[in-house]
């Protein structure tokens, strides 16, 4: 029995040893886990709040940015507001003139382009069909075709199938005749659009010397010649001059492309007219043959 109780004794003394042996090795390894683990979670919380401080120092800096571009585009005026500006410094008597003169231009010249765009067809197109027609006998189909086409080469070759049946030479002097009436046609209009190129920088040069002479007034009223008075003077002129040479040249584009697009119809009509006479004579040396 004292053996028993002896022995359960050692038992537990063993026991208790162990677990104090366990427990110094392993503590300090739980220890430095420990730590590990806290110093790995004070790091990324750190990270965290460096990227947080970064993520609101770039958007501080965009947002600085963006309110420094608002504020340059407030401050720099338009294009709109500039010619207004200009407009308005230039002297709005002579400026307005300048811009009446720039709108009856453009108004002339948008016309003309209308109907000279409308006059524009496909004039080989039109002269196939035409000797198709004229080769069967049906002449009055063909008239129909002509008069169903818009353009000078249609109204022309409608005169000649007017005529088709009497000499050659009536026909020729037919269609010569009515092609100057159709020129004359697409050339109207066109005597304004130069007179308004010619009166844009005429009227900019009348406000370059009127002032002069307004500047000149003021020099001569002050007793003195101080540069603003005479800055001011020289700055009027200018900008109407500026402003005349700018709107003649803007009309003078619109109209050399108003004369191109004239050239090319008056090209198509003279075409369309040796060919039509070509059809005439095969049709009568048909209908005679």
């Amino acid at each position: 029995m004292f053996s028993i109780v002896k022995n359960e004794r050692v038992g537990q003394r063993l026991a208790t040893t162990i677990v104090a042996l366990f427990m110094l090795l392993v503590a300090p390894a739980a220890l430095a886990q420990t730590d590990s683990v806290q110093t790995t979670t004070g790091e990324v919380a750190e990270a965290k709040v460096d990227s947080a401080l970064i993520d609101s120092i770039s958007f501080d800096e965009q947002a600085i940015a963006a309110a420094d571009s608002l504020l340059l585009m407030e401050e720099t005026p338009g294009l709109h507001q500039q010619l207004k500006k200009k407009f308005v410094e230039g002297n709005p008597a002579f400026m307005s003139l300048v811009a009446l003169v720039l709108v009856l231009g453009l108004a002339f010249c948008i016309e003309r382009i209308i109907y000279l765009t409308l006059s524009e067809i496909n004039a080989k197109k039109l002269m196939a069909d035409l000797e198709t027609k004229v080769m069967d006998g049906d002449v009055e189909g063909a008239k129909d075709i002509c008069r169903d086409t818009r353009g000078p080469v249609a109204s022309i070759c409608y005169q000649g199938l007017m005529r088709i049946d009497e000499p050659m030479e009536d026909i020729e002097r037919s269609i010569v005749s009515y092609g100057s009436v159709q020129s004359a046609n697409m050339e109207r209009g066109c005597s304004w659009i130069t007179l308004f190129i010619a009166m844009a920088p005429s009227l900019g040069f009348l406000g370059t010397v009127i002032g002069m002479v307004m500047a000149f007034d003021q020099i001569q009223t002050e007793g003195d010649i101080n540069p603003t008075i005479v800055a001011a003077g020289m700055k009027v002129a200018l900008i109407t001059t500026i402003f005349g040479i700018i709107v003649a040249l803007i009309l003078q584009v619109f109209y050399n492309y108003i004369l191109s697009k004239i050239e090319h119809i008056t090209s198509q009509m003279e075409e369309s007219a040796i060919s039509f006479l070509d059809i005439a004579m095969k049709y009568k040396l048909t209908r005679h043959g």
